[in-house]
């Protein structure tokens, strides 16, 4: 089949809502390090990385070889078993994780582990009423779209009345319109009203990105999470950090939160894990797991074959200290991406992310200055570097942020032909 017979048959028996990329949407048959090719030839590097997912690179040999050996060994035998991969992993888990963190759940989305975590945190603490943030995403399932606070991605008004929205972090669209050199993260000291009027003063914890994802990359100044964490703990409830995104080297740490200086008490991950198999688990201390007294049972969590590939892919991260890499690469790509600012400044709003997790906030040219939501741009930068073969995500509640985020062991090489392909598509939209 060709290209348009693919897209054409997607259309046709796919849900609407299940919606692609670009114009004329891109069929990819194969990847190979930080590099896709699609059906009708055309090579491109991949700066989205199946959405933060494919850590180590496409169709990484190791990875590949580990999963095909389990392959020929077991593949599955549900939650039922002890499997050797599944406590193999988990140990890891318990190794590198912060704190006292040593009992994980194995899910198969980051949906279950959200929610997963949340129930969890009821259990212990004896609260149903839970924190997330504005401007946060969490998954598809009932209780993620009520932790989700996007209106694009809610399906269904809110089903779970235990959720409150705290204010998001985000200093460039401050809810408080204050100077994040100056507010010492006052958005942080309204939780405490949030809690007072809104709960019944005790609650169940409070579920958080280190960086908020679909948000946009929002990145929470350095001060932010140890003042929430001493609220939060202070009202009775759970500090849960919502690694799915930024876990696993992704923002210049092993962990996004490690980049906060607070210790967790469950975290939750998947995508980056096991470099594009499906696997997600949360971890959190033995007081916390022990609260679960009920049967339990997830049919895929913890395959096999997703397992050995989480290890192989957590060693590799750690034997080619790919968090070392993301820093310095995101450091490199951080620098060309304030030099676009700079040029073009007009478009241009913010900059911000941390490691190999960067954002371009763009915004309409107006006098007032208003920092006008410009999604327009978007979709033409998008093409523009699509046909200049670079693949980009975007995010922001308005569709007006472009996501950057390659695999981890991406070069220097191409990060500065990302930069170059960047600076090209916008001159010639300038132009």
């Amino acid at each position: 089949m060709d290209s348009e017979s693919i897209r054409q048959k997607h259309t046709q028996h796919l849900f609407p809502a299940a919606k692609n990329f670009y114009k004329e949407p891109i069929v990819i048959i194969e990847g190979k390090n930080a590099h896709v090719k699609d059906l009708d030839g055309n090579s491109y590097l991949d700066f989205f990385a199946g959405i933060l997912t494919v850590s180590i690179g496409h169709c990484n040999d190791e990875v590949n070889n580990a999963a095909k050996k389990q392959i020929d060994k077991l593949i599955h035998i549900s939650s039922l078993y002890p499997v050797i991969p599944v406590v193999e992993l988990a140990e890891k888990l318990a190794n590198i994780t912060p704190g006292r963190l040593d009992k994980c759940y194995f899910t198969a989305s980051g949906t279950e582990a959200d929610e997963t975590a949340v129930m969890m945190a009821q259990l212990h603490t004896g609260n149903s009423e839970l924190i997330a943030l504005r401007y946060g995403y969490s998954g598809r399932s009932l209780l993620a779209q009520s932790l989700t606070a996007h209106s694009s991605w809610r399906a269904l008004p809110t089903q779970v009345a235990t959720i409150k929205h705290a204010m998001s972090p985000y200093c460039y669209r401050c809810p408080l319109k204050l100077k994040p050199s100056t507010c010492g993260a006052a958005c942080a000291d309204d939780i405490k009203e949030l809690i007072a009027t809104t709960t019944t003063g005790e609650i169940a914890g409070m579920l958080v990105e280190p960086i908020q994802g679909v948000g946009g990359f929002i990145t929470p100044p350095l001060e932010y999470f140890k003042k929430a964490a001493e609220i939060i703990r202070n009202h009775g409830g759970l500090f849960i950090s919502d690694e799915v995104q930024t876990g696993f080297g992704r923002t210049g740490k092993m962990w996004g939160i490690d980049n906060y200086g607070v210790e967790p008490d469950m975290i939750t991950m998947a995508k980056g894990i096991a470099n594009g198999f499906p696997i997600s688990a949360v971890i959190a201390t033995t007081e916390i797991a022990g609260a679960l007294t009920k049967n339990t049972i997830s049919t895929f969590g913890g395959n096999p074959v997703s397992c050995a590939a989480a290890l192989k892919t957590i060693e590799i991260i750690e034997r080619d200290k790919l968090a070392d890499n993301s820093a310095k690469m995101g450091a490199i790509l951080r620098e060309g991406l304030d030099a676009l600012k700079e040029k073009f400044p007009k478009s241009i709003g913010d900059v911000r992310g941390m490691g190999l997790m960067q954002a371009i906030e763009f915004v309409v040219d107006e006098p007032a200055g208003d920092r006008t939501p410009n999604p327009k741009t978007v979709d033409e930068l998008m093409e523009e570097t699509k046909k200049r073969g670079l693949l980009i995500g975007r995010g922001g509640l308005a569709g007006n942020i472009v996501r950057i985020s390659p695999p981890l062991n991406i070069s220097r090489d191409d990060v500065e032909k990302a930069l170059e392909i960047f600076s090209d598509s916008l001159a010639a939209m300038s132009g």
